[in-house]
């Protein structure tokens, strides 16, 4: 039977935008209503652990993530679990090698740091390779929901990346880093409100966390062991791991987006606690979403949801 969106999907699909814009809304009028650079792109340098934490956890797990990984899931076996042994072998590493750069520094952004070291030339060519990767990965990120909310309520992907795209552009161009950081909480819940949803949902149908795992395990979706050292091997534990390491380090370590929010941090003491916070925010996150595709998995093993 074909799904499609009810009044409730609907609501929760409108609130969730409105919400979204409200905070913007709300931070342009609120503090020091965003006059100074250092209220719009740091937060004063006061904001609170907590939220900083969710905030570099959701900056990059976005529908990419939610729908590619459990994509990965239903279609491979759950050996890229094995990922997030990567995350906390990198964490100290960005923590004790590139935070203290950038707190010492005293720097307002990363390319600040290069043309300091390098010259202008590398600051100017950094920046340039940086907008690129934001732009492609934006598209991405944007086209990968307007697919899914096309499926269920024949929204063209044109109007959909218009109006999600609106939506992030206004509430962060008029609220700044305050807003962005707030509504990643409030996105962050939302993420894991729809994960559990789907495995509860599927644990309903199919008669239990436990007979989710047995599916997966009678049909070989069940794999966390392969230790081939051949780099040609589409998930190993080596190339899991060691391509975790880098992958990590260079969105939480050098990428830009998260390093505005390290610096709106008091301190570098400060950011490193939201950083460490933030990691098992991003296994749970992660593992759940693994989960979530043997979920989806068991409730479809014996049909293609795609026919």
């Amino acid at each position: 039977m074909e799904k499609s969106f009810g009044i409730v999907d609907y609501a929760v699909f409108i609130l969730m935008l409105v919400i979204s814009g409200a905070i913007g809304i709300y931070y342009r009028f609120s503090g020091g209503k965003q006059k100074t650079n250092n209220e719009y792109l740091f937060g004063n340098r006061n904001q609170s652990l907590i939220p900083v934490a969710f905030s570099l956890m959701a900056s990059f797990m976005s529908a990419i993530t939610l729908m590619g990984l459990s994509a990965e899931i239903v279609t491979y076996g759950t050996q890229f679990v094995v990922i997030n042994i990567s995350y906390v072998l990198a964490t100290p590493i960005v923590a004790h090698i590139y935070l203290p750069v950038f707190f010492k520094l005293g720097a307002v952004s990363v390319y600040e740091y290069l043309e300091k070291r390098f010259g202008s030339a590398t600051r100017l060519a950094a920046s340039l390779a940086f907008t690129v990767q934001m732009v492609l990965y934006m598209g991405i990120a944007l086209y990968a929901p307007a697919i899914a909310l096309e499926a269920v309520m024949g929204l063209s992907q044109f109007y959909s990346i218009t109006l999600v795209g609106l939506v992030c552009l206004f509430y962060s161009t008029i609220g700044g880093i305050k807003a962005v950081i707030l509504t990643d909480v409030f996105q962050s819940i939302l993420m894991y409100a729809a994960i559990f949803a789907v495995i509860i949902v599927a644990a309903i149908n199919v008669g239990g966390i436990g007979e989710i795992w047995n599916i997966a395990h009678r049909n070989d979706r069940l794999e966390f062991f392969n230790l081939s050292p051949d780099p040609t091997t589409r998930h190993s534990w080596f190339t899991l791991i060691i391509g975790g390491i880098f992958t990590y380090c260079s969105l939480y370590g050098i990428n830009q987006m998260q390093v505005q929010r390290y610096l709106t941090m008091k301190d570098y003491k400060t950011a490193v606690r939201s950083l460490w916070v933030s990691w098992p925010l991003l296994t749970l996150l992660s593992v759940s979403t693994c989960f979530s595709g043997l979920a989806i998995y068991a409730s479809y093993h014996n049909c293609d949801p795609i026919k």
